[in-house]
């Protein structure tokens, strides 16, 4: 009886694991500067690059971007040459034509998540289909903000 009950616990605790993707996208922070913001968005964008061609690569953003990191990460991809699909949320979507749609192609997902673990601790993931790049970033104490480390890729 108490194996059971064990390994009933075992189970639901290891699903739970197993659950905790994030359910939700956008920028998590507080408060950052908007000088943070332009810095991670912009060093988004290079490590993009380096990953993903610009002139041959659509994204097709999966959530809204009213923030000023999705503002700031959307300007600077389509700076680069990225084509871009967005999600305007208070505008009506309007009637698109059959021709129009099938000769659409379907770009590359992509979403991002920006959450600060501690006052002057940031990071920044940004989603590409099932792959993800992160980064986290450290603000020193004269305002500037620095990369805590390299870009980890996950495929």
């Amino acid at each position: 009886m108490r194996k059971t009950a064990f390994l009933a616990l075992l189970v639901v605790g290891l699903a739970g694991c197993a659950t905790t993707a994030p359910s939700t996208y956008g920028n998590f922070t507080q408060s950052a500067p908007a000088a943070f913001n332009q810095t991670m968005a912009d060093d988004a964008v290079k490590q993009l690059v380096a990953v993903y061609p610009p002139a041959s690569t659509r994204f097709d953003l999966q959530h809204a971007t009213p923030d000023a990191f999705g503002a700031s990460l959307v300007d600077s991809l389509r700076a680069k040459g990225y084509a871009l699909l967005e999600i305007k949320p208070a505008a009506p979507a309007p009637a698109a034509s059959a021709a129009t749609d099938a000769t659409a192609t379907a770009g590359k997902p992509l979403r991002y998540i920006l959450d600060q673990a501690e006052s002057n601790l940031y990071r920044v993931t940004l989603l590409v289909g099932n792959q993800s790049l992160t980064r986290a970033y450290s603000a020193a104490q004269n305002g500037t903000l620095y990369p805590a480390g390299a870009w980890v890729r996950k495929e």
